[in-house]
């Protein structure tokens, strides 16, 4: 007897109707899944019996298969619903740690249903905690809807988030998985052509709205949104009567308002027209610089601005600049302030040279009742 032989190995056998039912390569490692059960004890959790094997001695015993078609073959297995995996996949773990979805109850015996007993239907699981996709499955995706291998499996961690989350079973992970990464591909496209579309001119009818941006730009502006609700209707009249619409209403928009409140603000600073003090006015920032340039106190004109708003208020009267007035206002007690310091140097002086006079001319009651400086000014 010749020492050659063509079958110089221990055949891998498997099961024609396991073949039919579940696949011909999903058998073979299935089967071949077997030594294990017969070699290893398991260990038990929920019901079903966990071995694990070697990467290594997966590839030494079935040679005519690489990492990525055990890889394939064990995903397969899981989406029909006869294993379950507990590992990362096998293309980057060394060991493979898995169980035949079915309940083993108590019994000590870690030998799997015989093949033949399996149903044709496959059983509904959770989602394992490192499930991945098949290559198939990738392959798919990027032949049938050019989706890049890439951006499905950036989805992965979202989509075993989730559904690990809801605790829900499924007959076919994968096919919910291929789902969600077209779903999300057809949205991702769909940004991505809103990016570069033309804006189609918007109508300009009695309903139309400042952009939420445009309005946010605007209040950083501290531009009061009544101003800018009351501007819209007149906004909207201008290019209606123009007959047609701006090709960017909203920066157009903007635009408007802040002239306006340029020119609203301004008028109220400078209006012509007579107006009585309010009880908070205060004199713009123009007339502290003006006094500055006279070389007279900032902190001196603010102590005057009370009795200046009140004596007004108290009056009734109404001008059309209070600025300029409280401006005269405080010129007129500076020098008469100055005036009155003079005058007592004088007096001084003549009262060490004759030991007589005055120390000044007024009296106190002629002081507080003194009341010209309101009637600088007048025409």
């Amino acid at each position: 007897m010749s020492d050659f032989s063509l079958i110089p190995e221990r055949q891998l056998l498997f099961s024609p109707v396991l073949a039919a039912t579940i696949g011909l390569e999903e058998a073979i490692l299935l089967q071949h899944l077997q030594q294990v059960f017969d070699h290893h004890d398991p260990q038990r959790r929920n019901g079903l019996a966990w071995f694990t094997v070697e990467r290594a001695f997966l590839l030494r015993t079935l040679p005519f298969w690489t990492i990525e078609d055990l890889h394939r073959v064990s995903r397969s297995l899981v989406d029909k619903g006869v294993l379950l995996i507990d590992t990362p996949p096998l293309l980057t773990a060394e060991q493979l740690t898995f169980a035949v979805n079915e309940q083993t109850g108590n019994s000590t015996a870690a030998t799997p249903p015989p093949p033949a007993t399996l149903p044709t239907r496959r059983s509904a699981g959770l989602l394992p905690l490192h499930w991945s996709p098949s290559e198939d499955l990738l392959q798919l995706l990027a032949l049938n809807h050019t989706i890049p291998r890439q951006f499905a499996l950036d989805q992965l961690e979202d989509f075993i988030f989730y559904w690990r989350e809801r605790g829900e079973t499924s007959h076919a992970w994968e096919n919910k998985f291929r789902q969600h990464v077209i779903a999300l591909w057809r949205r991702e496209q769909q940004h991505q052509a809103e990016a570069f579309r033309v804006p189609e001119p918007t109508v300009l009818d009695n309903a139309w709205r400042p952009n939420e941006d445009a309005m946010e730009i605007l209040a950083r502006s501290d531009i009061a949104r009544d101003f800018i609700e009351d501007a819209i209707p007149e906004f909207i009249l201008y290019w209606r009567e123009r007959g047609g619409n701006p090709k960017e209403l909203n920066s157009k928009f903007i635009q408007h308002i802040r002239i306006q409140w340029t020119r609203y603000t301004s008028s109220l600073e400078h209006s012509t027209e007579p107006r009585r003090i309010s009880a908070q006015w205060q004199p713009s920032e123009d007339v502290y610089d003006i006094l500055r340039l006279s070389h007279i106190d900032t902190e001196f004109a603010r102590s005057l601005l009370p009795e200046f708003i009140v004596y007004w208020r108290d009056s009734n009267q109404a001008h059309t600049s209070w600025n300029s007035k409280f401006l005269q206002h405080v010129k007129y007690h500076w020098a008469k302030r100055h005036q009155l310091e003079h005058a007592g140097h004088s007096h001084a002086g003549q009262q060490g040279a004759s030991g007589t006079g005055r120390t000044r001319d007024r009296s106190l009651e002629q002081d507080l009742t003194d009341t010209s400086w309101a009637d600088w000014g007048e025409a």
